[in-house]
């Protein structure tokens, strides 16, 4: 149980919940907190190989890398394949992180942000992202990190099926080069498009599926507990999920 509790209050800390403990031992735990957030515990920021019991990946070969540049390569700097390529698009968003990431996130598609730098979940709901994983032991670059299609819609609306169709393709080679443990989709769109279903994401949240080889558990996306942080405790419980699965194979 106390486990449990420690556990909530790190989570809900990492994600940037005040008012979590007004026991002063634990508002001084941990280090000099990053500009405008929270102190992060001595455990996020140790310096062993091994971070709250999950393995830090190493030992990645040239040629795992140079698949995925491949796989990039083949979408192009100005893919053609749909009709986005004529809707204000400003570059491909192919996906960042570990090419042997034991965890993988698949997004929706870029926003504004993401078309402008080039790389998936930069925005706010990006930093939620990374806040979130910090939580459960990892750090952004040992994760993957990338989006049902690549390039943004007009207005950040939902993709089309067509535009999915051309390149959905592209995302399971991803999937299948990183071969990830565990894939989680953020939100309806992914986690429908992913199992190929119409089942709402209150449905499809937390339960495990068998996926390309990998473990997948759909959640809310972070851009949905930025407008309800209420449904960030359920995000929590899928989270320890995910991390379970890492660690029951250290």
């Amino acid at each position: 149980m106390s486990r449990e509790i420690a556990d909530h209050l790190k989570y809900y800390t990492e994600i940037g919940v005040d008012g979590v403990s007004r026991d002063p031992k634990w508002r001084a735990r941990g280090v000099n907190p990053p500009e405008g957030g929270h102190h992060m515990s001595e455990t996020d920021l140790t310096s062993s190989p091994m971070v709250s019991g999950t393995p830090v990946v190493s030992g990645v070969s040239r040629i795992d890398a140079d698949t995925l540049d491949l796989i990039k390569s083949d979408i192009g700097p100005d893919c053609r394949r749909c009709k986005l390529c004529t809707l204000g698009r400003s570059q491909i968003v192919f996906g960042v992180g570990h090419p042997k990431a034991r965890l993988m996130f698949v997004g929706e598609a870029p926003g504004e942000e993401e078309d402008k730098r080039g790389e998936p979940f930069v925005g706010r709901a990006g930093q939620l992202l990374t806040k979130i994983i910090e939580a459960i032991g990892l750090t952004r670059d040992q994760v993957y990190i990338a989006n049902v299609i690549k390039c943004r819609p007009p207005g950040n609306r939902n993709p089309e099926p067509d535009e999915v169709a051309q390149c959905e393709p592209f995302l399971f080679r991803q999937i299948d080069v990183i071969q990830p443990r565990v894939i989680v989709p953020l939100g309806k769109f992914a986690s429908q498009s992913l199992l190929k279903t119409m089942d709402p994401i209150t449905r499809l949240r937390g339960r495990q599926f068998d996926y390309r080889g990998a473990a997948l558990i759909p959640t809310f996306h972070p851009a949905y507990l930025l407008r309800n942080p209420s449904a960030k405790r359920e995000v929590w419980e899928d989270m320890k999920k995910v991390r379970a699965i890492l660690q029951s194979e250290i």
